[in-house]
């Protein structure tokens, strides 16, 4: 007889396998497409480049020129991704100047540096402009710094060098370094030969940034002509002396300050408010993960990080620093590469010097636009700045992200918020939980809005509709998303719709929804006129009122979730397939490794094993968008393998049902045929193949029948197994129409599996040959 396997969609992990009987109990890389399970699409890297840090944030649009761009918010920098390539345009935290900030030691790589001004934190990003030479290095360009104290940290000279393979090499680098200074070369690929990692070269032949290396001190240049190499490389030089203060006077510029990648736990005394904790006990809390929350503004883009400022990008800069000439004269005259509007802020540096009357680093305003022609004042519509003296080398406008509070007109904007989103209701820009206007004092349950159409006016006025308004219900809000014709706004506590109401009150908060909970900032996906998010201990849907969202798989995914690492969890949303991904923690993990997927149309959850720390749809792109732990972005839903390194590997996608009866779970079944109905379409392997795993029991609950000779284990957790007569392990290629095979049981368990480069599958409605068989 023969017994056709239909198969409920979806995976149930809420009962017991037989409980579950005709349906499916585990699975990885799979998803269901109109009720029956196939692997996923594939995934591969955008470009070899890579960015610092572990994203958090993405977030896509469109200049009105019609150039796709991406926000990438990590817990380092921001970046603006184009074509591939990542720009850094981190903000600048503050311009400094100090004299003699540098302390050599004769024969190491660690520069210690004095700043009295302050302000920076460990792995803090420094930039250094108008160095001179302490110890035969000038230190110029970025660093990573480690902190000493408040006033005090070291940098190391390590920094990325270029080869021009060459008779001789040609070393290019930010430093400059003297000759007979001692350097060491390392990479992450391979060197050109004869270079080899960890060996000590002497600088000979050095002019401004580039120099060439030698054996011994004044010796011949090393040629590496004809030589490949690969990879990124990495010169670290010495100092040939010690000196207490050196460098002169330089210009130091500090980005934003970093943030943890993830939740960091603190325990003991200073770990958390006064009076928290008993007499002799020190309080506990955490060290909060770095999330930015962003949002096109037009073309522009509105971001900032939870804690912090808002910024401004004007997409109109560009990307990289603009280049500009100055006129030395009364005013001075810039001339740029790029448009420049009225009041932009701006900030100049060069790698030779400014004329006289202008500063590296230093906030100037644009003044007097003509487009790419303007002059500069110190303040915003201010008089316009005379130069004198003379210049050198080449300047620029850096592209960096600026305050917003510090554009001509700003006017309260808050200077520190947890969210910010622009509506699409007339382009209001939004915090939640934002200090109190005029003040310092933080409330983590406050609105506020800019005026409409207006990023810069955040002061209520009877001339505009900027304003605020306090939640009641909950300590702090979470999060909010732009929704259909309002604005959804989560606390820890509640959800509240937030709609236009016009002046005077303009915007107005209703409660509709209580005593739900939400684990993160990231947690919430909109999808087909709908809000899905990831409670503490299930989920939840709001399309007008909140409810609870029915999971088959809720047991299975808070039984094991780091309950800690709740703020790293984010959602997305998969719309080619019906999807909403969330992506999380297990319970021995510190960093993300599972997902688990509702599939909105079929309404089924299934689940697996994956690695991503930012997600966002296709929208403006042609694929979904995910960032990695290898500190770059893949689309996903392209080809058939993983493809993050650049180099393919085979995707491990599998399946495996409940047990279901064989007859009347009765007597015994012998299984002689399979007929598997598994198509291989779209599979670009020459021969693609995949495995079905036919698993018996003796009885519903009494372990698989796994055959000791074949060593087979496709146990799950917590789950016992017994000696056994025989299972089947079942090679399914392209053509198989049915297999013979000899199995025998009461119960069964089928699971599908494909390991190959290639191949793609999809299961039907495979059938079983059978016949009674005893009963013992």
């Amino acid at each position: 007889m023969l017994k056709k396997l239909t198969l409920k969609p979806g995976i149930n992990r809420e009962n017991t396998r037989y409980t579950n009987e005709g349906g499916w109990y585990d699975g990885d890389k799979i998803r269901f497409r109109q009720g029956t399970p196939e692997k996923i699409g594939g995934w591969e890297r955008i470009s070899t480049n890579t960015f610092l840090g572990v994203c958090r944030s993405l977030w896509s649009w469109t200049t009105l020129g019609g150039v796709p761009l991406t926000g990438v918010g990590t817990n380092l920098k921001f970046y603006i991704e184009s074509g591939g390539a990542y720009y850094d345009i981190t903000p600048i935290r503050s311009s400094v100047a100090p004299n003699n900030p540098f302390a050599t030691t004769s024969g190491s790589s660690d520069v210690t540096v004095t700043d009295a001004s302050g302000g920076y934190e460990d792995g803090d990003f420094v930039s250094f402009y108008g160095s001179t030479a302490v110890d035969g290095l000038t230190l110029l360009g970025e660093y990573q710094l480690s902190l000493i104290s408040t006033n005090s940290y070291t940098i190391s000279t390590a920094v990325p060098v270029t080869i021009t393979s060459a008779a001789p090499a040609v070393f290019t680098s930010q430093n400059k370094l003297a000759n007979n200074v001692q350097v060491t070369l390392s990479t992450t690929g391979s060197l050109p030969a004869p270079l080899t990692p960890g060996t000590t070269y002497y600088v000979v032949n050095t002019s401004g940034n580039t120099f060439q290396l030698s054996e011994t001190s004044g010796g011949s240049a090393i040629s590496t002509a004809s030589a490949s190499q690969s990879g990124v490389h990495t010169a670290t030089a010495k100092a040939t002396g010690t000196t207490a203060a050196g460098g002169g006077t330089v210009y130091a510029l500090y980005q934003a300050n970093v943030g943890p990648a993830g939740t960091v736990p603190l325990n003991g005394w200073g770990a958390s408010t006064w009076g928290t904790g008993t007499w002799s006990n020190g309080g506990t809390s955490s060290d909060p993960i770095r999330l930015w929350s962003q949002q096109n503004y037009g073309e522009d883009l509105v971001f900032g990080y939870r804690g912090g400022p808002i910024y401004y990008w004007d997409a109109t800069t560009g990307t990289s620093n603009v280049g500009v000439s100055i006129t030395i004269a009364s005013p001075a005259v810039i001339s740029a590469s790029s448009p420049f509007n009225d009041g932009t802020p701006v900030r100049l540096v060069t790698n030779g010097a400014l004329p006289t009357g202008l500063t590296v680093g230093q906030l100037y305003y644009v003044v007097n636009s003509t487009g790419t022609t303007f002059n500069l004042a110190t303040t915003a519509g201010g008089s316009s700045i005379t130069t004198s003296g003379s210049q050198s080398g080449t300047h620029q406008i850096l592209c960096n992200g600026q305050l917003v509070s510090s554009y001509a007109g700003a006017s309260g904007v808050p200077t520190s918020q947890n969210y910010l989103l622009v509506s699409d209701i007339y382009r209001f820009v939004f915090v939640f939980g934002a200090n109190v206007i005029n003040t310092a004092t933080f409330d983590p349950m406050l609105i506020r809005w800019s005026d409409q159409e207006d990023v810069t006016n955040w002061y209520p006025d009877a001339t505009n509709q900027a304003g605020d308004l306090r939640l009641s219900r909950g300590s702090e809000i979470v999060t909010a998303l732009q929704s259909r014709q309002e604005v959804v706004v989560w606390t820890d506590a509640a959800v509240y719709s937030l709609q236009y109401l016009g002046a005077p009150d303009v915007w107005g908060a209703q409660l509709v929804g209580d005593n739900i909970s939400i684990v993160s900032q990231n947690a919430v996906a909109f999808a087909n006129g709908v809000s899905y998010w990831m409670g503490k201990d299930k989920f939840y849907m709001y399309d007008g009122r909140v409810q609870t969202l029915k999971c088959d798989i809720r047991r299975y995914i808070y039984e094991d979730i780091n309950q800690n690492q709740f703020p790293q969890i984010f959602s997305g949303t998969n719309e080619g397939f019906n999807e909403v991904w969330w992506f999380y923690c297990s319970a021995g993990s510190n960093t993300i490794d599972r997902y688990v997927i509702y599939n909105y149309l079929e309404s089924v959850w299934y689940y697996g094993s994956m690695s991503r720390t930012a997600w966002v749809d296709s929208g403006s792109r042609a694929y979904p968008l995910a960032a990695t732990y290898a500190n770059n972005l893949v689309n996903h839903e392209v080809g058939l393998d993983d493809n993050v390194t650049g180099t393919p590997s085979a995707i491990t996608a599998y399946i495996t049902s409940a047990e279901f009866d064989l007859d009347d779970g009765h007597n015994f079944m012998f299984i002689w045929r399979v007929l598997p109905d598994l198509t291989f379409a779209n599979s670009t392997a020459n021969a693609p193949a995949a495995t079905m795993y036919l698993l018996p029991l003796k009885n519903s609950g009494s372990g698989y029948v796994i055959n000791s000779a074949t060593n087979a284990n496709h146990s799950v957790a917590n789950e016992s197994f017994r000696t056994v007569t025989r299972s089947a392990v079942l090679p399914v290629e392209q053509f198989t129409g049915q297999i013979y095979t000899r199995v025998r049981g009461r119960q069964m368990s089928m699971k599908v599996e494909s390991t190959d480069l290639g191949v793609t599958w999809q299961l039907g409605a495979p059938r079983l040959d059978m016949r009674p068989d005893g009963k013992r």
